[in-house]
Protein backbone atom coordinates (compact mmCIF):
# COMPACT_ATOMS: atom_id res chain seq x y z
CA UNK A 1 0.00 0.00 0.00
CA UNK A 2 2.79 2.35 1.15
CA UNK A 3 4.79 1.55 -2.09
CA UNK A 4 1.35 2.64 -4.22
CA UNK A 5 1.34 5.97 -2.34
CA UNK A 6 5.08 7.01 -3.43
CA UNK A 7 4.27 6.04 -6.65
CA UNK A 8 1.38 8.74 -6.59
CA UNK A 9 3.53 11.15 -4.94
CA UNK A 10 6.39 10.72 -7.65
CA UNK A 11 3.80 11.82 -9.92
CA UNK A 12 2.23 14.56 -8.49
CA UNK A 13 5.01 17.47 -8.42
CA UNK A 14 1.98 20.02 -9.04
CA UNK A 15 2.35 23.81 -7.49
CA UNK A 16 -0.99 24.31 -6.67
CA UNK A 17 -2.98 22.70 -4.09
CA UNK A 18 -5.39 19.95 -5.31
CA UNK A 19 -8.56 19.10 -2.75
CA UNK A 20 -7.47 15.79 -0.85
CA UNK A 21 -10.87 13.98 -2.13
CA UNK A 22 -9.54 14.57 -5.37
CA UNK A 23 -6.28 12.96 -4.88
CA UNK A 24 -7.63 10.07 -3.28
CA UNK A 25 -9.48 9.36 -6.44
CA UNK A 26 -7.08 10.03 -8.79
CA UNK A 27 -4.45 7.33 -7.70
CA UNK A 28 -6.66 5.02 -8.63
CA UNK A 29 -4.18 2.22 -7.45
CA UNK A 30 -4.29 3.04 -3.38
CA UNK A 31 -6.95 0.51 -1.86
CA UNK A 32 -9.97 1.85 -0.38
CA UNK A 33 -9.85 1.79 3.57
CA UNK A 34 -12.85 -0.70 4.74
CA UNK A 35 -15.72 1.86 5.64
CA UNK A 36 -17.86 0.61 8.90
CA UNK A 37 -20.51 3.47 8.29
CA UNK A 38 -24.05 2.79 6.43
CA UNK A 39 -24.54 3.81 2.79
CA UNK A 40 -26.93 6.62 3.38
CA UNK A 41 -23.93 7.79 6.09
CA UNK A 42 -21.66 8.00 3.35
CA UNK A 43 -23.61 9.32 1.14
CA UNK A 44 -24.48 12.22 3.46
CA UNK A 45 -20.65 12.76 4.38
CA UNK A 46 -20.03 13.26 1.08
CA UNK A 47 -22.38 16.21 0.43
CA UNK A 48 -20.73 19.95 0.66
CA UNK A 49 -21.71 22.47 2.75
CA UNK A 50 -25.47 23.72 1.46
CA UNK A 51 -25.76 27.38 0.44
CA UNK A 52 -26.64 29.05 -1.69
CA UNK A 53 -25.15 28.73 -5.26
CA UNK A 54 -22.12 31.44 -5.88
CA UNK A 55 -21.34 33.23 -8.66
CA UNK A 56 -18.78 31.50 -10.97
CA UNK A 57 -15.21 33.36 -10.14
CA UNK A 58 -11.40 32.89 -10.37
CA UNK A 59 -9.86 31.88 -6.71
CA UNK A 60 -6.52 33.16 -5.94
CA UNK A 61 -4.90 30.45 -5.12
CA UNK A 62 -1.80 29.89 -3.16
CA UNK A 63 1.37 29.02 -4.56
CA UNK A 64 2.50 26.39 -2.28
CA UNK A 65 4.43 23.18 -3.37
CA UNK A 66 2.85 19.94 -2.41
CA UNK A 67 5.31 18.41 -0.90
CA UNK A 68 5.13 14.75 0.76
CA UNK A 69 4.79 15.27 3.97
CA UNK A 70 2.15 18.05 2.91
CA UNK A 71 0.29 15.49 0.72
CA UNK A 72 0.60 12.50 3.27
CA UNK A 73 -1.21 14.76 6.20
CA UNK A 74 -3.73 14.96 3.57
CA UNK A 75 -4.30 11.72 2.96
CA UNK A 76 -4.28 11.30 6.50
CA UNK A 77 -6.67 13.73 7.11
CA UNK A 78 -9.59 11.70 4.81
CA UNK A 79 -8.62 8.59 5.86
CA UNK A 80 -9.01 9.47 9.29
CA UNK A 81 -12.49 10.91 8.27
CA UNK A 82 -13.71 7.82 6.05
CA UNK A 83 -12.78 5.43 9.10
CA UNK A 84 -14.86 7.75 11.65
CA UNK A 85 -11.94 9.26 13.63
CA UNK A 86 -13.68 12.83 13.53
CA UNK A 87 -12.04 14.94 16.10
CA UNK A 88 -8.61 13.62 14.14
CA UNK A 89 -10.08 14.48 10.80
CA UNK A 90 -11.44 18.24 11.61
CA UNK A 91 -8.21 19.01 13.86
CA UNK A 92 -6.02 17.72 10.49
CA UNK A 93 -8.09 19.74 8.08
CA UNK A 94 -7.69 23.14 10.04
CA UNK A 95 -3.88 22.42 10.24
CA UNK A 96 -3.85 21.90 6.74
CA UNK A 97 -6.20 25.16 5.99
CA UNK A 98 -4.26 27.12 8.35
CA UNK A 99 -0.76 26.44 6.49
CA UNK A 100 -1.68 26.48 3.10
CA UNK A 101 -4.11 29.10 3.34
CA UNK A 102 -5.95 27.27 0.07
CA UNK A 103 -9.55 28.51 0.13
CA UNK A 104 -10.45 24.51 -1.15
CA UNK A 105 -8.74 23.08 2.20
CA UNK A 106 -10.38 25.93 4.12
CA UNK A 107 -13.71 24.96 2.78
CA UNK A 108 -13.28 21.38 3.17
CA UNK A 109 -11.93 21.89 6.80
CA UNK A 110 -15.51 23.73 7.35
CA UNK A 111 -17.40 21.19 6.09
CA UNK A 112 -15.54 18.44 8.24
CA UNK A 113 -16.15 20.69 11.58
CA UNK A 114 -20.16 21.60 10.26
CA UNK A 115 -20.45 17.22 9.97
CA UNK A 116 -18.77 16.58 13.57
CA UNK A 117 -21.24 18.38 15.63
CA UNK A 118 -18.52 20.58 17.23
CA UNK A 119 -19.63 23.81 16.57
CA UNK A 120 -17.44 26.09 17.92
CA UNK A 121 -14.88 23.88 15.76
CA UNK A 122 -17.17 24.79 13.14
CA UNK A 123 -17.89 28.46 13.92
CA UNK A 124 -13.58 28.58 14.12
CA UNK A 125 -13.35 26.69 10.87
CA UNK A 126 -15.99 28.90 8.80
CA UNK A 127 -13.83 31.95 10.04
CA UNK A 128 -10.89 31.24 8.38
CA UNK A 129 -12.54 29.98 4.95
CA UNK A 130 -14.18 33.37 5.29
CA UNK A 131 -10.55 35.04 6.12
CA UNK A 132 -8.91 33.33 3.50
CA UNK A 133 -11.97 33.32 0.29
CA UNK A 134 -13.69 36.67 1.85
CA UNK A 135 -15.75 37.02 -1.63
CA UNK A 136 -17.43 33.15 -0.61
CA UNK A 137 -20.74 33.61 -0.18
CA UNK A 138 -21.03 30.67 0.84
CA UNK A 139 -18.52 30.87 3.79
CA UNK A 140 -20.06 33.92 4.52
CA UNK A 141 -23.76 32.76 5.14
CA UNK A 142 -22.92 29.68 6.60
CA UNK A 143 -21.06 31.61 9.41
CA UNK A 144 -23.76 33.85 9.68
CA UNK A 145 -26.11 31.05 10.63
CA UNK A 146 -24.02 29.69 12.70
CA UNK A 147 -23.53 32.27 14.78
CA UNK A 148 -26.76 33.12 15.45
CA UNK A 149 -27.99 29.37 15.89
CA UNK A 150 -24.92 30.13 18.92
CA UNK A 151 -26.64 33.03 20.08
CA UNK A 152 -23.99 35.51 18.79
CA UNK A 153 -25.94 38.08 17.08
CA UNK A 154 -23.98 41.11 17.03
CA UNK A 155 -20.99 39.22 15.35
CA UNK A 156 -23.46 37.62 12.93
CA UNK A 157 -24.33 41.18 12.26
CA UNK A 158 -21.75 42.13 9.86
CA UNK A 159 -22.13 38.76 8.01
CA UNK A 160 -25.55 39.10 7.79
CA UNK A 161 -25.47 42.62 5.98
CA UNK A 162 -23.57 40.70 3.08
CA UNK A 163 -25.38 38.08 2.80
CA UNK A 164 -28.71 40.30 2.36
CA UNK A 165 -26.97 42.29 -0.20
CA UNK A 166 -25.81 39.65 -2.20
CA UNK A 167 -28.85 37.99 -2.31
CA UNK A 168 -30.68 40.69 -4.68
CA UNK A 169 -34.31 39.87 -5.68
CA UNK A 170 -34.19 36.61 -3.29
CA UNK A 171 -33.79 38.90 -0.32
CA UNK A 172 -37.37 37.82 0.96
CA UNK A 173 -36.68 34.82 1.18
CA UNK A 174 -33.21 35.30 3.24
CA UNK A 175 -35.33 37.38 5.95
CA UNK A 176 -37.80 34.41 6.11
CA UNK A 177 -34.72 31.97 6.33
CA UNK A 178 -33.66 34.25 9.09
CA UNK A 179 -36.14 34.39 11.22
CA UNK A 180 -36.85 30.64 12.60
CA UNK A 181 -32.70 31.21 13.42
CA UNK A 182 -33.68 34.37 15.82
CA UNK A 183 -36.55 33.39 16.95
CA UNK A 184 -35.25 30.84 19.82
CA UNK A 185 -33.19 33.80 21.50
CA UNK A 186 -33.85 34.80 24.49
CA UNK A 187 -33.48 38.25 24.92
CA UNK A 188 -36.22 38.72 22.29
CA UNK A 189 -35.46 42.78 22.37
CA UNK A 190 -32.30 42.36 21.28
CA UNK A 191 -33.38 39.90 18.19
CA UNK A 192 -35.55 42.33 17.19
CA UNK A 193 -33.85 45.34 17.29
CA UNK A 194 -30.51 43.39 14.93
CA UNK A 195 -33.90 42.31 12.32
CA UNK A 196 -35.22 46.36 12.49
CA UNK A 197 -31.86 47.16 11.53
CA UNK A 198 -31.33 44.35 8.87
CA UNK A 199 -34.45 45.02 7.36
CA UNK A 200 -33.96 49.31 7.30
CA UNK A 201 -32.50 49.31 3.69
CA UNK A 202 -35.15 46.99 2.92
CA UNK A 203 -38.60 48.72 3.14
CA UNK A 204 -40.66 47.24 -0.10
CA UNK A 205 -39.80 44.16 1.22
CA UNK A 206 -42.97 42.26 2.62
CA UNK A 207 -41.11 39.35 4.32
CA UNK A 208 -38.58 42.12 6.34
CA UNK A 209 -42.09 43.57 8.08
CA UNK A 210 -43.69 40.25 8.34
CA UNK A 211 -40.42 38.39 10.21
CA UNK A 212 -39.81 42.40 12.71
CA UNK A 213 -43.46 41.92 13.23
CA UNK A 214 -42.98 38.07 14.76
CA UNK A 215 -40.13 39.28 16.56
CA UNK A 216 -41.97 42.73 17.73
CA UNK A 217 -44.87 40.26 19.11
CA UNK A 218 -42.24 37.78 20.73
CA UNK A 219 -40.24 41.17 22.56
CA UNK A 220 -44.39 42.29 23.79
CA UNK A 221 -44.05 45.59 21.55
CA UNK A 222 -47.49 44.36 19.83
CA UNK A 223 -47.71 47.73 18.14
CA UNK A 224 -44.57 47.59 16.25
CA UNK A 225 -45.85 44.00 15.93
CA UNK A 226 -49.28 45.66 14.37
CA UNK A 227 -47.88 48.09 12.14
CA UNK A 228 -45.16 46.15 10.76
CA UNK A 229 -47.57 43.21 9.85
CA UNK A 230 -50.35 46.00 8.13
CA UNK A 231 -46.73 46.85 5.99
CA UNK A 232 -46.40 43.23 5.21
CA UNK A 233 -50.43 42.74 4.10
CA UNK A 234 -50.34 46.55 2.07
CA UNK A 235 -47.46 44.85 0.08
CA UNK A 236 -48.55 41.75 -0.59
CA UNK A 237 -52.11 41.68 0.00
CA UNK A 238 -52.57 38.08 -1.48
CA UNK A 239 -50.26 36.58 1.35
CA UNK A 240 -52.00 35.56 4.43
CA UNK A 241 -49.33 35.18 6.85
CA UNK A 242 -49.54 38.88 7.91
CA UNK A 243 -52.89 38.91 8.44
CA UNK A 244 -53.60 35.82 9.92
CA UNK A 245 -50.54 38.06 12.47
CA UNK A 246 -52.78 40.86 12.56
CA UNK A 247 -56.30 38.94 13.46
CA UNK A 248 -54.46 37.66 16.09
CA UNK A 249 -53.25 40.66 17.23
CA UNK A 250 -56.16 42.18 16.92
CA UNK A 251 -58.26 39.37 18.56
CA UNK A 252 -56.97 40.16 22.41
CA UNK A 253 -57.64 44.46 22.13
CA UNK A 254 -60.14 44.48 19.29
CA UNK A 255 -62.15 41.66 18.66
CA UNK A 256 -64.60 42.44 16.87
CA UNK A 257 -61.77 44.36 13.84
CA UNK A 258 -60.18 40.90 13.97
CA UNK A 259 -63.15 39.18 12.49
CA UNK A 260 -63.79 41.86 10.29
CA UNK A 261 -60.64 41.35 8.60
CA UNK A 262 -60.38 37.67 8.58
CA UNK A 263 -64.19 38.21 6.82
CA UNK A 264 -62.86 40.32 4.14
CA UNK A 265 -59.67 38.65 2.97
CA UNK A 266 -61.54 35.37 2.97
CA UNK A 267 -64.04 36.97 0.79
CA UNK A 268 -61.42 38.15 -1.60
CA UNK A 269 -59.26 34.87 -0.90
CA UNK A 270 -62.17 31.72 -0.09
CA UNK A 271 -59.84 29.09 -0.68
CA UNK A 272 -57.18 30.40 2.48
CA UNK A 273 -58.88 27.96 4.34
CA UNK A 274 -55.80 28.27 7.08
CA UNK A 275 -56.97 31.67 7.77
CA UNK A 276 -60.68 30.32 7.42
CA UNK A 277 -59.83 27.93 10.31
CA UNK A 278 -57.89 30.37 12.46
CA UNK A 279 -61.65 32.67 11.75
CA UNK A 280 -63.51 29.48 12.70
CA UNK A 281 -62.14 29.35 15.72
CA UNK A 282 -62.18 32.97 17.04
CA UNK A 283 -66.41 33.11 16.64
CA UNK A 284 -66.14 30.26 18.65
CA UNK A 285 -63.68 31.95 21.24
CA UNK A 286 -66.30 34.63 20.83
CA UNK A 287 -69.53 32.92 21.83
CA UNK A 288 -70.62 33.23 17.94
CA UNK A 289 -72.26 29.83 17.50
CA UNK A 290 -74.04 29.40 14.28
CA UNK A 291 -71.20 31.33 12.64
CA UNK A 292 -68.68 29.44 14.06
CA UNK A 293 -70.85 26.26 12.96
CA UNK A 294 -70.99 27.44 9.59
CA UNK A 295 -67.34 27.76 9.13
CA UNK A 296 -66.44 24.62 10.31
CA UNK A 297 -69.02 22.68 8.55
CA UNK A 298 -67.61 25.03 5.43
CA UNK A 299 -64.21 23.40 6.25
CA UNK A 300 -65.10 19.90 6.89
CA UNK A 301 -66.52 19.44 3.52
CA UNK A 302 -63.95 21.11 2.15
CA UNK A 303 -61.99 18.36 3.84
CA UNK A 304 -64.11 15.29 4.18
CA UNK A 305 -61.95 12.99 5.46
CA UNK A 306 -60.95 15.47 8.36
CA UNK A 307 -62.85 13.67 11.89
CA UNK A 308 -61.64 16.60 14.09
CA UNK A 309 -63.23 19.28 11.77
CA UNK A 310 -66.64 16.98 11.66
CA UNK A 311 -65.91 16.82 15.45
CA UNK A 312 -65.83 20.40 15.94
CA UNK A 313 -69.44 20.61 13.92
CA UNK A 314 -71.13 18.09 15.97
CA UNK A 315 -69.79 20.30 19.18
CA UNK A 316 -71.17 23.47 18.33
CA UNK A 317 -73.80 21.70 17.31
CA UNK A 318 -74.14 20.61 20.77
CA UNK A 319 -73.80 24.11 22.27
CA UNK A 320 -77.06 25.33 19.81
CA UNK A 321 -78.79 22.39 21.64
CA UNK A 322 -78.71 20.63 17.91
CA UNK A 323 -78.40 16.81 19.04
CA UNK A 324 -79.72 15.85 16.27
CA UNK A 325 -77.45 17.62 13.71
CA UNK A 326 -74.42 16.84 16.16
CA UNK A 327 -75.10 13.51 15.75
CA UNK A 328 -76.24 13.33 11.68
CA UNK A 329 -72.68 15.01 11.23
CA UNK A 330 -70.48 12.05 12.71
CA UNK A 331 -72.44 9.64 11.51
CA UNK A 332 -72.34 10.98 7.74
CA UNK A 333 -68.74 10.60 8.28
CA UNK A 334 -68.71 7.21 9.89
CA UNK A 335 -70.84 6.35 6.32
CA UNK A 336 -67.87 7.51 4.16
CA UNK A 337 -65.81 4.47 5.45
CA UNK A 338 -62.84 6.23 5.16
CA UNK A 339 -59.42 5.95 7.04
CA UNK A 340 -60.56 7.93 10.25
CA UNK A 341 -63.42 5.38 11.14
CA UNK A 342 -61.68 4.61 14.50
CA UNK A 343 -61.73 8.46 15.50
CA UNK A 344 -65.46 8.80 14.20
CA UNK A 345 -66.92 5.78 16.32
CA UNK A 346 -64.34 7.42 19.13
CA UNK A 347 -66.24 10.60 18.82
CA UNK A 348 -69.55 9.38 18.62
CA UNK A 349 -68.65 7.70 22.54
CA UNK A 350 -68.14 10.87 23.34
CA UNK A 351 -71.02 12.45 21.91
CA UNK A 352 -73.49 10.13 23.00
CA UNK A 353 -71.59 10.19 26.36
CA UNK A 354 -72.44 13.86 26.73
CA UNK A 355 -75.96 12.73 25.60
CA UNK A 356 -75.66 10.55 28.97
CA UNK A 357 -76.75 7.54 26.74
CA UNK A 358 -74.29 4.88 28.33
CA UNK A 359 -75.16 2.20 26.05
CA UNK A 360 -74.45 3.83 22.90
CA UNK A 361 -71.21 5.51 23.60
CA UNK A 362 -70.13 1.66 24.75
CA UNK A 363 -71.62 0.66 21.61
CA UNK A 364 -68.97 3.48 19.82
CA UNK A 365 -65.96 2.90 21.95
CA UNK A 366 -66.27 -0.84 21.52
CA UNK A 367 -65.97 0.22 17.93
CA UNK A 368 -62.36 1.48 18.20
CA UNK A 369 -60.07 -1.04 16.86
CA UNK A 370 -56.82 0.53 16.22
CA UNK A 371 -55.16 4.43 16.30
CA UNK A 372 -54.69 7.05 18.58
CA UNK A 373 -58.09 6.90 20.27
CA UNK A 374 -57.66 3.14 20.84
CA UNK A 375 -56.07 3.50 24.59
CA UNK A 376 -58.55 6.50 25.71
CA UNK A 377 -61.78 4.38 24.07
CA UNK A 378 -60.40 1.36 26.25
CA UNK A 379 -60.66 3.59 29.17
CA UNK A 380 -63.90 4.82 28.80
CA UNK A 381 -65.06 1.45 28.68
CA UNK A 382 -63.74 0.58 31.48
CA UNK A 383 -65.22 3.60 33.37
CA UNK A 384 -68.68 3.36 32.13
CA UNK A 385 -68.68 -0.34 32.74
CA UNK A 386 -67.81 0.71 36.34
CA UNK A 387 -70.69 3.20 36.22
CA UNK A 388 -73.22 0.32 36.02
CA UNK A 389 -71.97 -1.70 38.23
CA UNK A 390 -69.87 -4.02 36.32
CA UNK A 391 -66.73 -3.39 38.12
CA UNK A 392 -65.25 -7.39 37.61
CA UNK A 393 -65.58 -7.01 33.81
CA UNK A 394 -64.22 -3.16 33.96
CA UNK A 395 -61.29 -4.55 35.61
CA UNK A 396 -60.60 -7.31 32.95
CA UNK A 397 -60.58 -4.04 30.34
CA UNK A 398 -57.99 -2.79 31.80
CA UNK A 399 -55.91 -6.35 32.16
CA UNK A 400 -56.51 -6.62 28.60
CA UNK A 401 -55.97 -3.23 26.92
CA UNK A 402 -53.35 -3.31 24.71
CA UNK A 403 -50.27 -0.55 25.51
CA UNK A 404 -47.45 0.43 24.19
CA UNK A 405 -45.12 1.79 26.58
CA UNK A 406 -44.86 1.40 30.44
CA UNK A 407 -46.47 4.96 31.34
CA UNK A 408 -49.37 3.93 29.83
CA UNK A 409 -49.51 0.30 31.58
CA UNK A 410 -48.98 2.16 35.03
CA UNK A 411 -51.56 4.11 34.14
CA UNK A 412 -54.39 1.11 33.23
CA UNK A 413 -53.40 -0.12 36.70
CA UNK A 414 -53.97 3.42 38.78
CA UNK A 415 -56.92 3.69 36.86
CA UNK A 416 -58.45 0.02 38.08
CA UNK A 417 -57.27 0.57 41.78
CA UNK A 418 -59.41 3.71 41.42
CA UNK A 419 -62.09 2.01 40.61
CA UNK A 420 -61.74 -0.03 43.06
CA UNK A 421 -61.35 2.94 45.54
CA UNK A 422 -64.86 4.20 44.67
CA UNK A 423 -66.53 1.00 44.99
CA UNK A 424 -65.26 0.93 48.62
CA UNK A 425 -62.85 -2.18 47.96
CA UNK A 426 -59.85 0.19 49.47
CA UNK A 427 -57.43 -3.55 50.14
CA UNK A 428 -58.27 -4.47 46.98
CA UNK A 429 -57.27 -1.08 45.53
CA UNK A 430 -54.14 -1.14 47.75
CA UNK A 431 -52.86 -5.00 46.09
CA UNK A 432 -53.90 -4.30 42.93
CA UNK A 433 -50.79 -1.14 43.28
CA UNK A 434 -48.78 -4.14 44.57
CA UNK A 435 -48.85 -5.87 41.87
CA UNK A 436 -48.19 -2.82 39.33
CA UNK A 437 -44.72 -2.11 41.63
CA UNK A 438 -43.63 -5.71 41.06
CA UNK A 439 -43.41 -5.13 37.21
CA UNK A 440 -42.87 -1.31 37.65
CA UNK A 441 -41.26 -0.87 41.02
CA UNK A 442 -39.68 2.40 39.64
CA UNK A 443 -42.48 3.94 38.51
CA UNK A 444 -43.01 7.38 39.88
CA UNK A 445 -46.98 7.72 39.50
CA UNK A 446 -47.29 3.99 40.97
CA UNK A 447 -45.12 4.39 44.22
CA UNK A 448 -47.33 7.90 45.00
CA UNK A 449 -50.51 6.28 44.34
CA UNK A 450 -49.48 3.58 46.34
CA UNK A 451 -48.09 5.50 49.19
CA UNK A 452 -51.81 7.41 49.27
CA UNK A 453 -53.25 4.39 49.56
CA UNK A 454 -51.08 3.20 52.31
CA UNK A 455 -52.00 6.59 54.16
CA UNK A 456 -55.57 5.59 53.68
CA UNK A 457 -55.52 2.52 54.90
CA UNK A 458 -53.72 3.19 58.18
CA UNK A 459 -50.55 1.70 56.97
CA UNK A 460 -48.10 4.87 57.87
CA UNK A 461 -44.89 2.90 57.74
CA UNK A 462 -45.42 1.47 54.49
CA UNK A 463 -46.79 4.77 53.14
CA UNK A 464 -43.68 6.11 54.61
CA UNK A 465 -41.28 3.71 53.35
CA UNK A 466 -43.07 4.11 49.62
CA UNK A 467 -43.04 8.03 49.31
CA UNK A 468 -39.52 8.06 50.26
CA UNK A 469 -38.83 5.28 47.74
CA UNK A 470 -40.23 8.15 45.56
CA UNK A 471 -38.26 11.01 46.94
CA UNK A 472 -34.93 8.70 46.27
CA UNK A 473 -36.01 8.20 42.49
CA UNK A 474 -37.78 11.37 41.86
CA UNK A 475 -35.91 14.15 44.21
CA UNK A 476 -37.81 16.89 42.45
CA UNK A 477 -41.38 15.31 43.26
CA UNK A 478 -43.15 18.04 44.98
CA UNK A 479 -46.52 16.08 45.70
CA UNK A 480 -44.46 12.72 47.28
CA UNK A 481 -42.93 15.52 49.91
CA UNK A 482 -46.27 17.14 50.39
CA UNK A 483 -47.96 13.72 50.96
CA UNK A 484 -45.31 12.40 53.23
CA UNK A 485 -45.26 15.72 55.41
CA UNK A 486 -49.11 15.91 55.64
CA UNK A 487 -49.31 12.51 56.64
CA UNK A 488 -47.14 13.23 60.08
CA UNK A 489 -49.60 16.75 59.88
CA UNK A 490 -53.09 15.20 59.75
CA UNK A 491 -51.54 12.26 62.77
CA UNK A 492 -49.92 15.19 64.41
CA UNK A 493 -46.48 13.50 64.77
CA UNK A 494 -43.01 14.41 64.08
CA UNK A 495 -44.56 18.35 63.18
CA UNK A 496 -41.12 19.85 62.79
CA UNK A 497 -40.02 17.43 60.52
CA UNK A 498 -43.49 17.59 58.72
CA UNK A 499 -42.93 21.42 58.27
CA UNK A 500 -39.80 21.08 56.48
CA UNK A 501 -40.90 18.80 53.98
CA UNK A 502 -43.89 20.69 52.95
CA UNK A 503 -41.78 23.57 52.81
CA UNK A 504 -39.43 21.60 50.64
CA UNK A 505 -42.67 21.17 48.52
CA UNK A 506 -43.45 24.54 47.91
CA UNK A 507 -40.26 24.99 47.00
CA UNK A 508 -40.70 22.73 44.20
CA UNK A 509 -44.13 23.80 43.14
CA UNK A 510 -44.75 27.28 44.76
CA UNK A 511 -48.14 27.95 42.83
CA UNK A 512 -49.45 24.79 44.40
CA UNK A 513 -52.67 25.79 46.13
CA UNK A 514 -53.09 22.49 47.48
CA UNK A 515 -49.68 22.61 48.88
CA UNK A 516 -49.71 25.79 49.84
CA UNK A 517 -52.86 24.35 52.09
CA UNK A 518 -49.97 22.01 53.55
CA UNK A 519 -48.04 24.62 54.80
CA UNK A 520 -50.87 27.03 56.21
CA UNK A 521 -51.84 23.71 58.50
CA UNK A 522 -48.16 23.29 59.23
CA UNK A 523 -47.97 26.74 61.02
CA UNK A 524 -51.25 25.99 62.73
CA UNK A 525 -49.70 22.90 64.26
CA UNK A 526 -46.57 24.75 65.04
CA UNK A 527 -48.60 27.70 66.86
CA UNK A 528 -47.77 30.19 64.01
CA UNK A 529 -51.22 31.20 63.71
CA UNK A 530 -51.20 34.66 61.98
CA UNK A 531 -48.17 33.06 59.07
CA UNK A 532 -51.15 29.91 58.65
CA UNK A 533 -53.87 32.45 58.01
CA UNK A 534 -51.62 34.26 55.63
CA UNK A 535 -51.09 31.34 53.89
CA UNK A 536 -53.96 29.63 54.26
CA UNK A 537 -55.76 32.83 52.49
CA UNK A 538 -53.24 32.68 49.46
CA UNK A 539 -54.26 28.93 49.26
CA UNK A 540 -58.58 29.69 49.21
CA UNK A 541 -58.37 32.74 47.09
CA UNK A 542 -56.42 30.46 44.40
CA UNK A 543 -58.54 27.34 45.02
CA UNK A 544 -61.89 27.89 47.25
CA UNK A 545 -61.94 24.49 47.88
CA UNK A 546 -64.07 22.79 50.85
CA UNK A 547 -61.20 21.17 52.31
CA UNK A 548 -59.17 24.40 52.39
CA UNK A 549 -61.42 26.28 53.80
CA UNK A 550 -62.21 23.49 56.97
CA UNK A 551 -58.29 24.59 57.43
CA UNK A 552 -58.91 28.11 57.44
CA UNK A 553 -61.67 28.45 59.41
CA UNK A 554 -60.24 26.46 61.97
CA UNK A 555 -57.57 28.53 61.94
CA UNK A 556 -59.30 31.92 62.28
CA UNK A 557 -61.82 30.20 64.99
CA UNK A 558 -58.55 29.47 67.54
CA UNK A 559 -57.23 32.81 66.71
CA UNK A 560 -60.46 34.44 68.02
CA UNK A 561 -62.25 35.59 64.57
CA UNK A 562 -65.11 33.19 65.44
CA UNK A 563 -67.53 35.22 63.10
CA UNK A 564 -65.52 35.02 59.75
CA UNK A 565 -64.65 31.54 60.38
CA UNK A 566 -68.45 30.94 60.50
CA UNK A 567 -69.16 32.95 57.68
CA UNK A 568 -66.24 30.76 55.56
CA UNK A 569 -67.54 27.45 56.38
CA UNK A 570 -71.72 28.22 55.89
CA UNK A 571 -70.48 30.02 52.30
CA UNK A 572 -68.11 26.77 51.59
CA UNK A 573 -70.97 24.46 52.86
CA UNK A 574 -73.58 26.23 50.56
CA UNK A 575 -71.23 25.23 47.34
CA UNK A 576 -70.12 21.82 48.81
CA UNK A 577 -73.12 20.53 51.04
CA UNK A 578 -72.45 16.89 50.87
CA UNK A 579 -67.99 17.60 51.65
CA UNK A 580 -67.83 15.81 54.85
CA UNK A 581 -64.60 17.15 55.85
CA UNK A 582 -66.09 20.55 55.42
CA UNK A 583 -69.26 19.31 58.05
CA UNK A 584 -67.00 17.50 60.67
CA UNK A 585 -64.93 20.27 61.39
CA UNK A 586 -68.41 22.65 61.89
CA UNK A 587 -70.15 19.95 63.97
CA UNK A 588 -66.54 20.26 66.07
CA UNK A 589 -66.71 23.89 66.36
CA UNK A 590 -70.89 24.65 65.94
CA UNK A 591 -72.28 21.93 67.88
Amino acid sequence: MYARIKSCIAMNKFRHLILASLLITGCAEVPKPVISAKPEQLEQLEQPVQAAPESVQEVALPDVELSNDLLYEMLLTEFANQRGQKALAVEGSADLAQKTRDPRLAKRAAQLALESGDMNRAVAAFKLWHEIEPTSLMATRMLSSLLLRGGYLEEARPYLVTVLKADGPNVGITFLQLYPLMAPYPDKAAALKLMRDLAAPYPEVSEAHWVVAQLAQAAGNEMLALDEARLAHKQRPSWDAPVSLEAQLLSRTAPEQSLTLLARYLSDYPQANELRLQYARELLEQKKYQAAHDEFQYLAHESPDNVELAFAVALISLQLNDLPGAEAELKAALDKNGKNQDAVEYFLGQLNEAKEDAAEALLHYRGVHAGEYQYAAQLRVAYLLSRQGKLDEARRVLQQAQVDTPARRAELVIVEAQLLREAQQSEAAFQVLQLGLVKLPDNPELLYEAGMQAGLLGRYDESEQLLRRLIKIKPDHAHAYNALGYGFLERNVRTNEALTLVEKALQLAPGDHAIMDSVGWAYYRAGRLNESVAMLRRAYDGNPDPEIAAHLGEVLWVRGDKEEAARLWQDSLKEHPDNEPLRAVMKRFIP
